[in-house]
This record gives C-alpha cells, sequence and structure tokens, in this order.
C-alpha cells in the first residue's frame, strides 16, 4: 500500500510539471529555465553552440 501512495505522488508531480512545461511552451517562452522566460536573462543568449 505505501508503495501505491508513493508512485501516485510521484505521478502527481511529474504531471503537474508537465502541465507547467505544455502550458509555458503555448505561451511561447523560450527559456523556461529563467526566472523571466528569457526576456531580460543572458543565460539564453550565451549558450555554447
Amino acid at each position: 500500500m505505501e508503495d501505491f501512495i508513493i508512485i501516485a505522488i510521484l505521478l502527481i508531480i511529474i504531471g503537474f510539471a508537465a502541465g507547467y512545461v505544455i502550458r509555458a511552451k503555448k505561451k511561447g517562452k523560450k527559456c523556461i529555465g529563467c526566472p523571466g522566460g528569457c526576456s531580460s536573462c543572458h543565460c539564453c543568449n550565451n549558450k555554447v553552440k
């Protein structure tokens, strides 16, 4: 029974994370990891290619 509860909690957390990423991509954010959505940060502009 404890295994079922742990798996359910992990699935809920993964579901919320996936929902956040999907919503952010639909809104057009380029860099989800940045607090400003890459509008004012330099982290996305300095990527090594």
